[in-house]
């Protein structure tokens, strides 16, 4: 058995062990509803950066269109 296999089957045993005399569980349980909401929050974040640089651009190239086009009606 290879020394990975046998440290996780101790890592097993003792958290078993652990739940049975507290009475507690000691899992993952929960993580993946904490990771999602991390990752929904940093998504958050670059989007409304996304938009913020997106309505900088774009007032930008809408003022160089209005000039652009009022010197073509020159």
């Amino acid at each position: 058995m290879s020394s990975t296999t046998q440290t996780w089957i101790e890592i097993q045993m003792m958290a078993t062990w652990m739940n049975n005399r507290t009475g507690r569980r000691f899992d993952d349980r929960g993580e993946g509803v904490i990771s999602t909401a991390i990752a929904v929050l940093i998504t958050a974040f670059i989007g409304a950066a996304m938009w913020v640089a997106f309505d900088e651009i774009w007032s930008d190239a809408e003022s160089n269109i209005e000039g652009e086009v009022n010197m073509i009606g020159r």
